[in-house]
């Protein structure tokens, strides 16, 4: 109850204010009385499935995936095309390069693609390295991602 009270919260909190990092969210809401820590905030982004976008204010903000839908949002999509700079493959892995600071939004787009052969993917900040099954698949996958860019 409480983690359902907390994660709600938290989309509340990043609806109405541009929060840049999890120490920022963290201070929000522990202001609200939710003794949180930061390991604690960065489940919580995972659970939510939330990633970064440009901010109009400052640079960077948490944004959600309109209510967590499992099909694909139009604005992902956008964010994918805006901001990856190349995908390329060697043996099972896919690597796609992005814009600096868009390399976890990247892998939440393609986590959220649902594809069977990926087994996952680990996004830094300006890199999303994916894991397909075999080695077969991989020019499939690279290719589907890469239809994506058009």
């Amino acid at each position: 109850m409480y983690r359902n009270a907390r994660q709600a919260k938290i989309l509340e909190i990043i609806s109405k204010y541009e929060i840049e990092t999890q120490e920022e969210l963290c201070n929000e809401l522990n202001k609200l009385n939710f003794n949180v820590t930061q390991a604690t905030i960065s489940r919580d982004i995972k659970d939510l499935k939330l990633y970064k976008v440009a901010g109009t204010v400052k640079k960077y903000k948490y944004a959600s995936l309109d209510g967590a839908q499992e099909e694909l949002s139009p604005r992902m999509l956008n964010l994918f095309r805006e901001c990856v700079l190349s995908i390329n493959s060697a043996n099972n892995l896919i690597v796609i390069k992005t814009m600096r600071g868009n390399g976890q939004s990247g892998g939440s787009f393609v986590d959220s693609l649902q594809i069977d052969e990926i087994i996952g993917c680990v996004a830094g900040d300006d890199t999303v390295l994916v894991i397909v099954d075999s080695t077969e698949h991989t020019p499939a996958v690279t290719n589907k991602l890469k239809e994506y860019l058009l």
